[in-house]
């Protein structure tokens, strides 16, 4: 169903579970997610027991092209737009792949959010985007950003294109779900998709997944997120790793690990509010 967002609509599905909610999540996506992708995600966490909405925002699937919405760091807008629409309050939100790092630039602005699941953690899009092309690239492009150095910039990305093709998927589709025209202006809009600036003033509870070997978010993401959440009513995190099968990006490879824990770590929240 359309949510009314900035002039246009999101897409978004609600999801009632089997008997009486034991609450409402709210799912958001990632960097090149259309909500659908997540359908078995969204049913089993509804089987479970509670109330799901997931949508699509700003930058994402049908809210970029249909809508022509193009990404944007202030992620509370498209969830305050949601819980408006599903009159919704004391939600949990949970987001996937680089919606980690949008759930917690929502939950820092929006207080309805009062529990948060990053699956995965992703405090900094700018150096992830950097991690691709190699060691340090991350730290020379945020020197160049800083310097203005619009042609270096544009230049060392379109080696980095010919060289990996990850790369030159990744520059074209960041400039199309950022609507930017250069390589330059899409890092501009990635460096903005930070969390740094607004993890202190988190409140909620919060849960940081995160893989031992996810090939786009480094490790220490989770360790400096954490750190990060000074306000948090509690912070929990949770390593996968390789004999769990669990240690990629997103947990890909066991998904269901990933859905465990946070099920068990809401009905832990629960416990702790309503006693045993």
């Amino acid at each position: 169903m359309p949510v009314p967002y900035d002039g246009a609509t999101l897409p978004a599905y609600d999801l009632a579970p089997p008997g009486e909610a034991l609450g409402t999540v709210v799912m958001t996506g990632g960097f090149d997610e259309y909500v659908e992708e997540s359908f078995p995600v969204l049913t089993a966490v509804a089987q479970a027991g509670y109330r799901v909405i997931a949508f699509d925002g700003p930058g994402q699937g049908g809210a970029l092209e249909d809508s022509g919405l193009p990404l944007t760091p202030a992620w509370e807008r498209p969830v305050g737009a949601v819980l408006d629409h599903f009159g919704l309050d004391d939600v949990t939100l949970i987001g996937i792949s680089l919606g980690g790092g949008l759930a917690i630039r929502a939950a820092a602005f929006e207080p309805r959010v009062c529990r948060v699941i990053a699956l995965d953690v992703l405090d900094d899009f700018l150096e992830c985007l950097g991690r691709q092309a190699g060691p340090g690239a991350s730290a020379a492009l945020r020197v160049a950003l800083g310097a203005r150095a619009r042609g270096l910039v544009n230049l060392a990305a379109s080696v980095a294109a010919a060289r990996k093709p990850i790369a030159a998927w990744g520059i074209r589709y960041g400039m199309h779900v950022t609507a930017a025209r250069t390589a330059y202006d899409f890092f501009l809009a990635a460096g903005a998709l930070s969390t740094r600036p607004v993890s202190a003033r988190v409140t909620a509870d919060v849960l940081l997944l995160a893989g031992a070997a996810d090939h786009y978010v480094p490790r220490h993401q989770l360790y400096r997120q954490a750190r990060a959440l000074t306000q948090a009513r509690s912070v929990t995190t949770r390593l996968f790793t390789a004999a769990e099968q669990a240690h990629n990006h997103c947990q890909i490879g066991n998904i269901g690990a990933a859905l465990r824990t946070g099920l068990a770590w809401l009905q832990s929240l629960d416990r702790g509010r309503w006693g045993p």
